[in-house]
């Protein structure tokens, strides 16, 4: 499959366009706060932009997940999985970022992944550690997701995820430092003609149809589709708790998707970065078998070992 395509910020229109550009300035206690000023609200200390030629290779991401004692600690299917790109100026969205953005060719990313998790189970306890886990095995998720690194490791930094689990929301953030929040989602998914989404929130709804094109292949190396997809390893932040946790799975299997973006109020409700982005393309996988491991505490950002 040929790889993403993009060109600058500049020269690109996003697909949710139509309904940003009319979005120029907030309001708050009856002053104009512009968009620079409301992204000054977001995190501003930051270490550097990073920009690093070093892709994923999923054997070397087993190797570091098994190098760890008990790992893993669940297993999972990851089903339907839908990745929406979006291209966002670096100095930008790493205001908003509390680890290093990992940039290709010097360009940043946020990406919007729908897929269903099926069957999550403890890694140990056969029939009845799945029986246990029942009640939060499978559900949807939306997460919204940036691309970052720290000592050398690729790894992803989830801005914002919604599930349609409640006991799993609350858990997540309390386990992994994961920024879960319930929402009502529903997926229809056709693999050989298209797949439909929809989320709705307090905050909103996000309502999107891709259709898929070509046949399933592998990322190829070094594109930004590999930089984009294949990523075996989170890091989190959940007040002044950091936290990282490494996965793996066999490469993803993928095909380009076209994407429309039908409503975004959810997204542009709760993501500053939104406005801006310039929309660069989207993939499609049936799914993958997951291994995840246990969280670990980074007990210094700047000078632990992970």
């Amino acid at each position: 499959m040929a790889a993403l395509q993009f060109e600058p910020l500049a020269r690109k229109r996003s697909a949710n366009s139509d309904s940003l550009d009319t979005v120029s300035w907030l309001w708050r206690d009856g002053s104009r706060l512009s968009r620079s000023r409301l992204l000054e609200k977001c995190m501003t200390t930051a270490p550097p932009l990073q920009e690093a030629p070093i892709f994923n290779d999923p054997g070397a991401a087993k190797e570091r997940l098994l190098s760890r004692r008990g790992e893993p600690l669940f297993c999972a299917n990851w089903d339907n999985v839908l990745f929406i790109h979006y291209e966002i100026e670096p100095a930008e969205l790493q205001r908003c970022i509390p680890y290093p953005l990992d940039l290709y060719h010097g360009r940043a990313f946020v990406s919007l992944v729908a897929f269903t998790m099926c069957g999550m189970r403890p890694w140990l306890g056969g029939t009845l550690g799945a029986l246990l886990f029942k009640p939060i095995a499978t559900h949807h998720f939306l997460n919204v997701r940036t691309y970052v690194r720290h000592q050398g490791e690729a790894a992803i930094y989830f801005m914002r995820e919604w599930l349609s689990n409640q006991i799993a929301a609350w858990l997540g953030p309390w386990s992994f430092g994961l920024p879960y929040q319930f929402g009502k989602i529903e997926y229809r998914n056709d693999f050989e003609h298209e797949c439909c989404g929809r989320v709705e929130t307090n905050d909103g709804s996000f309502r999107y149809c891709a259709t898929l094109t070509n046949e399933l292949a592998s990322c190829a190396p070094e594109t930004l589709d590999e930089f984009l997809l294949e990523r075996y390893t989170a890091f989190t932040q959940s007040g002044n708790r950091r936290r990282f946790f490494r996965i793996w799975h066999e490469p993803w299997q993928q095909v380009a998707a076209k994407v429309e973006i039908v409503t975004d109020d959810l997204i542009r409700a709760t993501e500053a970065w939104w406005r801006e982005a310039g929309f660069v393309g989207a993939n499609f996988s049936p799914g993958v078998n997951v291994w995840m491991g246990w969280p670990h505490r980074i007990r210094d950002i700047h000078e632990s070992t992970l």
